[in-house]
């Protein structure tokens, strides 16, 4: 079984991941509770279900994991903008972390299509 750290959509989903709380660590205080704390848990759910999928040894318990790390970039990516149109990041900021999330969910599709047209564990 390969090790998830060497998966590349994990090495992509965790680098904005830790991103996030840099960036929202500069979210008014009013935000600390709402859309700052929000854009965190979607931000770690990402990788740590490409990671907590990768243990379960079948590619039908690994989809499911991937399509809620799939959910959790949509919802990320959504958040971004809400933060953009609120000004609490800059315009390149937002382009760059939705960059990031269209590259992930385009990877996690494509693992998922992997994992589906296979029909054995890993």
């Amino acid at each position: 079984m390969k090790n998830y750290e060497d998966l590349v959509v994990w090495k992509k989903a965790f680098k904005p991941a830790c991103e996030i709380y840099e960036i929202t660590s500069n979210f008014p205080i009013e935000e600390k509770f709402g859309l700052s704390d929000q854009m965190r848990r979607s931000a770690v759910s990402i990788p740590s279900n490409i990671a907590g999928g990768s243990g379960r040894g079948f590619d039908k318990q690994y989809v499911q994991f991937l399509g809620v790390a799939r959910g959790s970039c949509n919802e990320l990516e959504t958040q971004i903008l809400i933060s953009a149109k609120n000004k609490y990041i800059t315009p390149e900021e937002s382009l760059r972390l939705q960059s990031s999330c269209n590259e992930i969910l385009k990877m996690l599709s494509a693992f998922i299509e992997t994992l589906k047209n296979n029909n054995h564990s890993y």
